[in-house]
């Protein structure tokens, strides 16, 4: 795939204690298969879903042994450095300074005002996702967090081409969505109360399509996963939320198992 517009979802990978058995239970619920784990970036290793790559699981850095393992989505800049002066000027924060890796790009990660976690991404030879929407491939993301107003004042201002829509749901709710040049990117949830306990930090829920939800959900609580939400029918397809057995979770999606008509979304001033 081309390198993708500024501020789409273009990479997705985690860090994971046991790189092996991380690759066994993501190779079993979604299909991947892995390539040879790069010893000149820490042992990164690229996951495929039919020969293309989706997505990258890493042992721990030094000092990151004992954090919890989360999946991190990047987006896609122009410039590095200067998006990393964007997040700043909003309010976020840049936990890892623009940092070139190889002839590949450049990365960095960062948390927007409310605590959810990101990375930016400037191609280089890798330009990100080899494929989206399609079985075991990234296909959407949410951002949830507990501050609303802030975050979603702060990307917009962070990537200027998104455009925010207002979800219009039956029994109401507060979803955003974010477009870039007329198709979404990404949503936004709020992270209540009573579904989100207090130590449950903001973050990305990322989806990834699979060509059976019920299978998908199956596979992973039989290799230790757990089962968050659902699964459920949606106008969007059918979906369960899930936590593989390090902690990090995750969504599986079957898009083309769709109940109900698609909520309009309404320009937001």
């Amino acid at each position: 795939m081309a390198v993708q517009p500024e501020g789409t979802p273009c990479w997705a990978d985690a860090m994971f204690k046991d790189v092996e058995e991380a690759k066994r239970f993501y190779g079993e619920v979604l299909g991947w298969t892995f390539g040879e784990a790069s010893t000149e970036f820490g042992g990164y290793t690229q996951a495929f879903a039919d020969g293309k790559a989706v997505a990258a699981v890493v042992p721990p850095m030094p000092g990151q042994e004992e954090e919890e393992s989360q999946w991190c989505l990047y987006f896609a800049s122009r410039d590095a450095a200067a998006t990393a002066d964007r997040i700043r000027q909003a309010g976020g924060e840049v936990v890892l300074e623009p940092m070139t890796v190889g002839d590949l790009g450049t990365m960095c990660i960062a948390r927007d005002p409310s605590g959810v976690a990101f990375g930016v991404w400037q191609a280089g030879r890798h330009e990100g996702f080899e494929a989206v929407a399609e079985p075991g491939a990234y296909c959407w993301a949410e951002a949830y967090t507990r501050e609303p107003g802030r975050t979603d004042a702060f990307f917009p201002a962070v990537f200027p081409s998104y455009t925010t829509k207002r979800m219009e749901a039956d029994g109401g709710g507060d979803f955003r969505v974010w477009e870039v040049d007329g198709g979404p990117v990404l949503g936004r949830m709020v992270m209540t109360s009573g579904d989100f306990p207090p130590e449950v930090a903001p973050f990305v829920n990322l989806y990834f399509a699979v060509p059976d939800c019920d299978a998908a959900v199956e596979r992973a609580t039989g290799l230790g996963g757990t089962v968050r939400f659902g699964p459920m029918d949606s106008p969007f397809g059918r979906f369960a939320t899930l936590a593989d057995p390090y902690g990090a979770s995750f969504t599986v999606i079957d898009v083309a198992r769709t109940t109900g008509e698609v909520p309009k979304l309404t320009d937001v001033a």
